[in-house]
């Protein structure tokens, strides 16, 4: 028990070094991006391990559902980040600052240490992406019929998202400047 101390202790010093040399004058979330980390980690190992032990293979993706899976996991996380109905999610870790595009917010990460990288995590669709992709590629292993209708919807969205904004672009263009 007495080696296990040291060895914490050792590890403890050792990362406040590392985090110090890392961040310099700037305050950086280093453990809480530590926490996150090995949360994404063990989340990660705990489906594969949960698959293992049920006896599910690793799903074999093909071209059809990782083009659908793409699609779910970029307007999934764009939910997440930036849409109005998610701002409860958000709110412990964030503060409103405006809209940033149609039916998108931005806002800023308020939380201080360990829950600011929380805060950026939940408002950055680039960062959600890989959480939101490695639980739909769970779901395609455990859950694959619910898994394939709900990235349909979630693909379907983003269509539409596109459309919508193709189409404002398109009606933009039409109008003659001095009418719009």
């Amino acid at each position: 028990m007495k080696l296990l101390r040291r060895g914490a202790q050792a590890f403890r010093e050792w990362f406040a070094r590392q985090r110090a040399e890392y961040s310099g004058e700037a305050p950086r979330p280093i453990t809480g991006y530590s926490i996150s980390l090995a949360t994404y980690l063990v989340g990660a190992s705990g489906a594969a391990g949960a698959a293992r032990a049920t006896g599910r293979p690793s799903p074999r993706l093909g071209v059809g559902d990782l083009a659908l899976m793409t699609l779910a996991t970029h307007k999934i996380s764009r939910s997440l980040a930036k849409d109005p109905i998610t701002s409860p999610l958000r709110m412990p870790f964030t503060r409103f600052e405006g809209a940033s595009a149609p039916s998108e917010l931005h806002e800023e990460v308020r939380a201080p240490g360990a829950e600011h990288a929380i805060g950026e995590l939940v408002s950055c669709p680039f960062c959600l992406a890989p959480w939101v992709a490695s639980g739909l590629f769970a779901g395609h292993t455990f859950a694959p019929g619910a898994t394939r209708a709900v990235g349909t919807i979630y693909a379907s969205v983003a269509g539409a998202d596109f459309l919508q904004y193709a189409y404002a672009a398109l009606q933009q263009r039409s109008t003659p400047p001095e009418k719009r």
